[in-house]
């Protein structure tokens, strides 16, 4: 058999080194082998005719970070995640993106197995609800592949940008045990994780190989003071000054802007039984608790949420009492996400290969928000509510065959084909009343002490007993309304509580074969039925083409669609957000309410895609290199519109008439919402760049090699539809321009006996940022950064080995705001892909048994 080498081996190969102090490797000395990309067989990956990366768990485990998104960012160039510090559900469950796309319109499978979605849907944007990668600790994984291909005819809806397939560790014996501990340099955000694994034998011929991990960490602040136009802290007097030291349940400034505080344990297991003649159960699931909590925006006075109210004998109410120096809210979520997959599979007389499987999952988020209030209901607000949980339920039967056809040609024939089932739920359960209670203050007057600019004998009897009422005055805080449910987060009332399911059936067929000793040829079609939405047919070629020896071409075109959700079509939410750079209440409504069909507007449908790729892989003596070209075009693409203005003020033009169209589809205190907005199949897209990675090993003597991986992404996305409908100039700019479009990432591994050094550069490129309201004016450019992590490793034993090292150890930062977009003591942009939590420096004990 031809050997080629992996593309990225030297990941692996360079984090085989650090295992353990063996004789160096060459990178082009292994060939690795996936399963993702193609049904049937594996093929190794230089052959596959799709980019696949595969990463080992020793490439896993040379990352430092603990989640599981932040190792797959750091590995893979074109995967990106960011901290979104103040978003909601973000804050706990945060989105990630895979060539440029987010992250439902990536496949996320288990053991090549589909991982169910998380309880979060994303209230920005495309909306995104995919897996919850950061419930899949990297201490149980042997192995990650990343196709970076459309592959939704392979393994159907949501594999648009590619499919990522994370296989667990099968080990029926000894296991390893990993604490580490970190800290930033600014002295804050301290870490802990402590992870292990052991395998078990089941009886002679079985395994159970059981992981786990805990993990702790600190909140970090890298913010200043709250200053702006409309409210700067420091320019109050002393006594309100000090008073809002405790605005905030945690930090020295009011609006904190950092990571939040978290800790998670999470246990995965994975079993199998040979029962011999080819056939084998095996079983894989999981459970995962973690909680976090971060801070809202800054409610100071008069900012329509600390306001003056008359109360029922006349005295005038402040919800400063409650917090004299203002409140910052401060929102809890508890995530709970288990799943449990089993399966027979085996080989008949035939040579008919089956797999049948079932699996269950479930994500759900509850919710808590403390340190705020029910404005509506007065001095008689609890300051602590319970808003509601979310839940994504799954459940899907899959049966999987493969056979090797002899039909006269170069090779034989591998006919793979299968069938699928799978019922899906999600539910939104309402919160305590007091998180979405309408209290007395949601309308004006609500005592009846005027009768226009009249007291009435209510009015007069308080005035006789010495209010300073005067209902003359549309001044009075009499007439003051005020926001419905809990601030920040309103609970979930009975009319937005409820659940939304489907369930959709599949069939695929896919044929691949060896046409020639030099071309591997694959084709697949895949037909999907939704009882909420039509059915859909899409299909892939692929190719790959030995052009030399040492040079393959391969290339694939394929078409996809990804149906909404259950929680996309569901969804509502209203939350302070930042339409024209001013924080207001913005309701989030589903595209199906009648509140949203007020507004305009229409019920969702299925995204479609076309994707096309091209590459080559060169395998130059020493040097192993791979260049794949892709563009992805997504038709009826979901995307939140840009929040429409809502005013009450009859002279506000069209942002009077949201108003009355909340009004009339009986939105609860409407008077309180400043925006509103909703998912439609907005625009359409195009999605194209082009991926790179070269490994290059240099051997100074026989006994001492450095491994160098370099590895570069450039990426695009553009309208192809006009999308001025939907989006207002500032978004359609940052949709185009506010991520980097190019990033690079450069690794060298290096040992010496028992030590074993690496180093690596993150690279990324230049992007822009608009200011409110598009003007090319306010565009700012944000410069390319550098980020250098260093690590070094040295084995007191075989078995036992210490690690000292630090990311962004130079305490690099992206550029700080400079055209006044980001408020409320933000410096940097938070929703950057960018790190900007400065220089972060750990050690740890890793124990192989």
């Amino acid at each position: 058999m031809k050997r080629k080498a992996l593309s990225c081996a030297v990941m692996a190969v360079a984090a085989g080194l650090a295992s353990v102090p063996v004789t160096p490797v060459l990178a082009e000395e292994i060939e690795e082998v996936a399963v993702t990309g193609v049904r049937g067989k594996p093929r190794s990956v230089s052959d596959s005719p799709v980019p696949v990366d595969v990463f080992g768990s020793e490439a896993l485990e040379s990352v430092s970070y603990t989640d599981t998104n932040d190792v797959m960012k750091t590995l893979v160039p074109s995967y990106n995640v960011s901290r979104q510090p103040i978003s909601d559900g973000g804050t706990f469950i945060r989105p990630a993106q895979l060539r440029g796309m987010p992250t439902d319109k990536t496949l996320v499978l288990v053991n090549s197995k589909r991982r169910h979605r998380a309880a979060l849907v994303e209230i920005g944007g495309s909306g995104t609800q995919g897996p919850d990668i950061a419930t899949i600790p990297s201490s149980a994984l042997k192995s990650v592949e990343v196709l970076r291909d459309g592959a939704a005819a392979q393994y159907g809806s949501d594999a648009i940008a590619g499919v990522i397939n994370f296989l667990l560790k099968d080990n029926a014996e000894g296991g390893s045990f990993n604490v580490q501990a970190g800290e930033y340099s600014e002295g804050d955000g301290f870490q802990t994780t402590a992870s292990a694994n052991v395998g078990l034998p089941l009886g002679s011929d079985g395994f159970l190989s059981i992981s786990g991990e805990m993990s702790k960490s600190d909140f970090t602040s890298r913010s200043e003071q709250y200053c702006e136009d409309w409210f700067c802290v420091d320019e109050q007097d002393p006594e309100y000054i000090e008073a809002a030291k405790s605005a905030s349940l945690e930090g020295d400034v009011v609006q904190p802007w950092g990571q939040p505080n978290a800790e998670a344990t999470r246990i995965f297991f994975n079993a199998g039984y040979d029962l011999g003649e080819g056939k084998e159960l095996y079983a894989f699931g999981n459970y995962s608790e973690s909680e976090a909590d971060g801070g809202f925006f800054y409610r100071f006075p008069g900012n329509d949420t600390i306001e003056d109210l008359r109360e029922e004998d006349g005295s005038i109410y402040s919800p400063l009492e409650k917090f004299p120096g203002g409140f910052t809210p401060r929102f809890f979520g508890e995530v709970t996400d288990y799943s449990a997959v089993t399966g027979f599979k085996g080989e008949m007389a035939s040579g008919l290969l089956y797999d049948f499987s079932a699996r269950y999952g479930f994500s759900e988020i509850d919710y808590t928000l403390k340190n705020t209030i029910n404005p509506s209901m007065g001095p008689d607000s609890p300051t602590s509510f319970n808003p509601g949980t979310l839940a994504n339920e799954e459940f899907q039967v899959q049966a999987d065959f493969s056979k090797d056809l002899n039909l006269g040609l170069n090779s034989p024939v591998t006919a793979a084909f299968g069938l699928s089932y799978m019922d899906e739920s999600y539910e939104l359960t309402g919160g305590d009343p007091a998180s979405y209670e309408a209290g007395p203050y949601a309308s004006a007057d609500p005592w009846g002490f005027c009768d226009g600019a009249n007291p009435t004998l209510a009015g007069l009897a308080v005035m006789a007993s010495g209010s300073s009422l005067n209902c003359a005055d549309d001044s009075d805080p009499v007439y003051r309304v005020v926001g419905v449910g809990s601030n920040g987060f309103p609970g979930y009332s009975p009319e937005y509580s409820g659940s939304y399911a489907r369930d959709s059936f599949a069939v695929y067929g896919d044929l691949s074969t060896d046409a020639t000793d030099k071309l591997f040829l694959q084709a697949a079609l895949r037909f999907e039925d939704y009882s909420d939405f039509d059915s859909e047919l899409v299909g892939k070629l692929a190719m790959q083409y030995d052009l030399t020896e040492n040079i393959g071409l391969r290339s694939s075109v394929g078409t996809g669609f990804r149906a909404p959700t259950p929680g996309q079509q569901g969804t509502t939410n209203v939350s302070t957000r930042l339409p024209n750079g001013v924080p207001v209440a913005t309701g989030l409504f589903p595209a199906s309410s009648s509140v949203a069909q007020a507004l305009g507007a229409e019920a969702l449908k299925p995204e479609t895609s076309t994707n096309f790729t091209f590459g080559m892989t060169g395998d130059f003596d020493l040097l192993n290199l791979t260049v794949d070209f892709y563009r992805i075009d997504v038709d009826d693409r979901t995307y939140a519109i840009s929040t429409l203005d809502v005013s009450s003020d009859p002279t506000s033009g069209a942002a009077y008439d949201n108003y009355l169209a909340l009004v009339d589809a009986g939105v609860v205190g409407a008077e309180s919402i400043g925006g509103a907005n909703y998912f439609t199949n907005a625009f359409n897209t195009r999605t194209q760049g082009v991926d790179v990675v070269a490994t290059f090993p240099v051997s100074w003597t026989d006994e001492s090699v450095t491994n160098f991986t370099a590895s570069f992404n450039y990426n695009k996305s553009e309208f192809t539809s006009d999308p001025d409908e939907y989006l207002n100039a500032e978004d359609q700019y940052d949709f185009e321009n506010f991520d980097p479009k190019m990033r690079g990432a450069m690794t060298a591994m290096h040992s010496v006996g028992a030590l074993s050094l690496m180093a690596r550069a993150n690279w990324y490129g230049s992007s822009k940022n608009s200011g409110p309201g598009g003007d090319a004016s306010m565009v700012q450019k944000y410069d390319p950064v550098v980020q250098v992590d260093l690590e070094g490793k040295y084995y007191l034993a075989d078995s036992t080995s210490v690690v000292l090292g630090g990311r962004n150890i130079f305490d690099t930062y992206p550029d700080e705001d400079e055209i006044g977009d980001y408020c409320c003591g933000r410096i940097y942009p938070s929703a950057t892909v960018v790190d900007w939590q400065g220089a972060f420096y750990y050690m740890g004990v890793r124990h192989n048994f």
